[in-house]
């Protein structure tokens, strides 16, 4: 007869940014990659947003993985189906304490956006739901909303934020079927929403970020 048993330890988790915490900021960007991703890669295409004023952040997964049988190239993972409760609230306190660590050392008026691609937008929702973070727009890009979330309770939370869902036009995970459902949830759950598209796939494109950050 065996025993199950948990022990929370430290972990070491890895990030990166572009531009500079200071005064100065006045939008602060946290982008959560997608499943199979490293940080270190996916914060290029926010170099469009470098002009002295924006601050992004590019956490990475704490689980990483060889991404073809036993060596190669590495790939990280937010969860998996594998004790994940434990796995939300473990990644839920990484985020949280990244953004109460930099939030202080921004402008008093900055805007915060929470941004994540496909793993990465149920990521910044499920976040979102454990500690209910001060911020004031979610972007949900190539991506779905957690399904097995009530998120009609919070509605004073959410409402009061921008939450815009972006999608390619040729997306190949994201099916009419997958559209349908995923506009479900936020009915279901009277979450306000702007929806939009833009012609590509499944891929976070410089031009696209650039029309998303305009205003």
């Amino acid at each position: 007869m065996y025993t199950h048993h948990k022990i929370k330890v430290e972990r070491t988790a890895h990030y990166y940014t572009i531009g500079e915490a200071n005064k100065e900021v006045t939008r602060l960007v946290i982008a959560c990659h997608g499943q199979g991703q490293r940080s270190e890669f996916f914060i290029r295409r926010f170099d469009v947003l470098d002009d002295g004023k924006t601050l992004v952040i590019a956490p990475e997964a704490l689980s990483r993985y060889y991404l073809k049988n036993f060596g190669g190239e590495v790939g990280a993972s937010w969860m998996t189906s594998a004790e994940r409760q434990d796995e939300i609230a473990d990644y839920a306190n990484y985020l949280q304490q990244l953004l109460d660590e930099y939030l202080p050392l921004l402008n008093e008026n900055v805007t915060i956006t929470l941004f994540g691609f496909s793993q990465g937008g149920a990521t910044i929702f499920r976040w979102a739901m454990e500690k209910f973070p001060t911020v004031d727009r979610f972007i949900l890009f190539a991506s779905m909303m957690p399904e097995d979330l009530d998120y009609r309770p919070h509605l004073d939370y959410f409402n009061t934020k921008k939450l815009i869902w972006i999608y390619g036009t040729s997306d190949q995970f994201l099916t009419e079927k997958r559209l349908a459902f995923n506009r479900q949830i936020f009915e279901k759950n009277n979450l306000n929403f702007e929806e939009r598209t833009f012609d590509g796939k499944h891929e976070v494109k410089r031009e696209v970020l650039s029309e998303l950050f305009a205003d």
